[in-house]
């Protein structure tokens, strides 16, 4: 922990910090990236010279966007250096995020004239800015996409009622604003248990007697009854309780 290495990229080896000290797994690691080796001090000293100029374009591309009036909100900036070398082979992208669409071609001549170098924009979505800026959520850990997400899958409010969920925005949004992701970790096994489950308000008898349903804990795969007996309630399986032809065809069992 706390070595530099290489890290391969599409533009190239860069470097990186270890913040995990190695273990055994289980998992197939054939498909993982494999590191180029150990950082060396030229490698530091070209990480740090990028990390110089990236904060330079981020101030002239802040004050440029400023002096053009343009709605748009720097993100992110990435420098890399091209094949042929030197500032003429360098190349610097913008991400940015904005409410709409912004003409900004004469943005980047100005950014091209001040920077010396190709200069590339492009808009993030809210999900995409979350991701390259990174956090911590709600639950008090770093954002998955900013982590293991590498594809953002469809993620609908119909999720959160189905797992009985607050539909207050506060409470299901994430960081970018969108319905968290998370929502759809666990929604298969709640649809599971709906399919086979009893519903709420329907009769059903179980080893303590009949009574109607009145509740559902999905986690422990239960269901809560109210006994007809003496009004208490019990948490009983889910495959425990049956509805009243299912118990009749248990008693009174076909020749």
């Amino acid at each position: 922990m706390g070595d530099k290495v290489l890290v391969p990229t599409d533009d190239g080896p860069e470097v990186a910090e270890c913040v995990w000290a190695a273990q055994w797994v289980t998992e197939d690691t054939d498909g993982f990236p494999k590191l180029a080796g150990m950082a060396t001090e030229k490698d530091l000293k070209r990480d740090e010279a990028q990390r110089r100029r990236k904060a330079e374009a981020k101030v002239a591309a802040k004050r440029l966007i400023r002096e053009h009036g343009l709605p748009m909100k720097v993100v992110a900036i990435d420098h890399v250096l091209e094949s042929t070398g030197g500032n003429g082979g360098a190349r610097t992208t913008i991400y940015f995020t904005a409410p709409h669409r912004v003409d900004f071609r004469s943005l980047v001549r100005d950014l091209g004239a001040t920077l010396h170098c190709r200069v590339e924009l492009r808009q993030l979505s809210a999900r995409d800015s979350a991701r390259v800026q990174g956090g911590i959520g709600s639950c008090g850990r770093d954002l998955c996409c900013a982590t293991f997400l590498t594809d953002f899958e469809p993620v609908t409010i119909r999720m959160a009622k189905d797992q009985e969920l607050p539909l207050n925005p506060l409470r299901i949004s994430g960081a970018c604003g969108r319905l968290m992701c998370c929502l759809k970790y666990e929604h298969p096994l709640y649809q599971k248990f709906q399919a086979t489950a009893p519903a709420v308000g329907s009769r059903v008898t179980t080893d303590h007697g009949d009574g109607k349903v009145v509740g559902h804990s999905v986690p422990r795969d239960e269901v809560i009854v109210r006994l007809d007996a003496d009004g208490s309630r019990c948490s009983c399986s889910r495959a425990s309780v049956c509805g009243p032809r299912q118990a009749h065809d248990a008693a009174y069992p076909q020749a």
